[in-house]
């Protein structure tokens, strides 16, 4: 006697999950880190010297700058704009992709 077959169930695959949200927001991540330390290294190690020879000495903490104004308003020692931009952009940028691939991770496992 043959036994009823059943349909074969259709396997359906697991959905990856959110794996590039996360890449991006490591990788951003690791761009921000990257820029925090190069203008951590210019303001306290190249720079380091700058308050000795500047009455008009500036210091910011987020990024890390110190700069010198001068006299006639030059200001020497200060990070680069694109360095800035991309500090910033990078951290925004970081936050974002992080907490949307934490939303889909959660979505996906609760399911």
């Amino acid at each position: 006697m043959t036994q009823p077959t059943t349909p074969a169930a259709r396997a359906e695959a697991a959905p990856d999950g959110p794996n590039r949200l996360w890449v991006i927001a490591a990788v951003s991540f690791v761009v921000f880190l990257a820029t925090w330390g190069l203008s951590w290294i210019k303001a306290y190690a190249i720079n380091d010297d700058l308050p000795n020879a500047c009455g008009d000495v500036r210091r910011q903490a987020f990024p890390p700058e110190v700069t010198c104004v001068s006299g006639s308003g030059a200001v020497t020692g200060a990070n680069a704009g694109g360095i800035e931009i991309l500090f910033y952009a990078s951290f925004g940028v970081a936050v974002m992709f992080g907490t949307l691939a934490l939303a889909v991770t959660v979505a996906v496992r609760g399911k």
